[in-house]
């Protein structure tokens, strides 16, 4: 069985920053490419920034300059290192993978629980 864990959320005034992690455990042959999503109160979740199984970023243009995204695939985890943080940056985090599984089981999409970040003014 697999699991995408997001962590590292929590509440930081203007300005601050805080890094969050995305790790999968469980039967994994090997960790595809990486989303990491947002969802505020009453809006539509959005893509914040994205990772190539190749450790190529590409961001949103609300968060270019001030995320970033990275891996480790030995932990088979990905961090979105996220700075000069607004309020309007807050919403629930949420991680999404391809991952490979073992044998002939092929590549399955994987969703998080999500990470809660507030950023207060």
């Amino acid at each position: 069985q697999v699991q995408l864990v997001e962590s590292g959320g929590g509440l930081v005034q203007a300005g601050g920053s805080l890094r969050l992690s995305c790790a999968a455990s469980g039967r994994i042959f090997s960790l595809g490419a990486v989303g990491w999503y947002r969802q505020a109160p009453g809006k539509q979740r959005e893509l914040v920034a994205t990772i190539t199984s190749g450790s190529s970023p590409d961001y949103a243009d609300s968060v270019k300059g001030r995320f970033t995204i990275s891996r480790d695939n030995a932990k088979n985890t990905v961090y979105l290192q996220m700075n000069s943080l607004k309020p309007e940056d807050t919403a629930v985090y949420y991680c999404n993978a391809y991952i490979g599984l073992p044998t002939t089981q092929g590549v399955m999409n994987y969703w998080g629980k999500g990470t809660l970040v507030t950023v207060s003014s």
